[in-house]
C-alpha cells in the first residue's frame, strides 16, 4: 500500500497538462507499506539507490550518499542489538 499525503497542493489540469497554481510552498510525504522486495545498487559515481516495491506495483526509490547509507546501516545494527523487532 502506498500512502501519499500532499500539503498545499493546488494544480490546474488543462488539455492533459498539469500546471502549478499558487505559491511554491507545496510539500509531500510518501509511505510504502507491505514491502515485497528491496534492491540496493550504485547510483551514479557517488550515491547508492535503495528501491522498495510492494505487491501492488508501487515503488519508492531513495538515493543516498555513502555517509547517509552508513547511518542507516548503523541504525539497523543498533536495532538488531536492542529492539524486539529482530527477535
Amino acid at each position: 500500500m502506498f500512502n501519499l499525503s500532499l500539503d498545499n497542493w493546488n494544480v490546474e489540469l488543462t488539455e492533459g497538462s498539469i500546471k502549478n497554481v499558487g505559491p511554491t510552498n507545496k510539500g509531500a510525504t510518501g509511505k510504502l507499506f507491505d514491502v515485497e522486495s528491496v534492491d540496493v545498487r550504485e547510483f551514479g559515481d557517488k550515491r547508492l539507490k535503495l528501491a522498495f516495491d510492494d505487491d501492488e506495483g508501487n515503488e519508492v526509490e531513495v538515493a543516498l550518499f555513502p555517509e547517509q547509507a552508513a547511518e542507516v546501516r548503523r541504525g539497523i545494527e543498533m536495532l538488531e542489538e536492542e529492539s524486539r523487532v529482530f527477535e
